[in-house]
């Protein structure tokens, strides 16, 4: 069964579809930049990081003090982690299989 966003529509298809065309660091880079603006990317890589640090079993006050992120937002990526749809593990699970 084929997985349904709650929040799918034909732009944010084409974002998707954008973002799936992307083949390297370097244009992430270059589209990104144009996208969003600097702090949406640090926030963007700042929950990443906090997923990456929960899914390694570190405790709030170490991901805090490791990346600044408040204990809500923490519990709001825990959150997704644990009842989300899924899309942290999927990334987390396939980064760790490229080490």
């Amino acid at each position: 069964m084929a997985y349904e966003s709650k929040f799918k529509a034909k732009d944010t298809d084409m974002l998707f579809d954008a973002i799936l065309k992307l083949r390297s660091r370097e244009e992430c880079y270059r589209f990104f930049e144009d996208l969003c603006t600097i702090k949406e990317i640090q926030s963007l890589s700042q929950r990443f990081e906090v997923a990456e640090l929960l899914d390694s079993d570190k405790k709030y006050n170490e991901i805090e003090e490791a990346t600044g992120a408040s204990t809500a937002t923490i519990s709001r990526i825990n959150k997704c982690l644990v009842y989300g749809a899924d899309g942290y593990r999927l990334i987390l699970d396939r980064m760790k299989e490229e080490k």
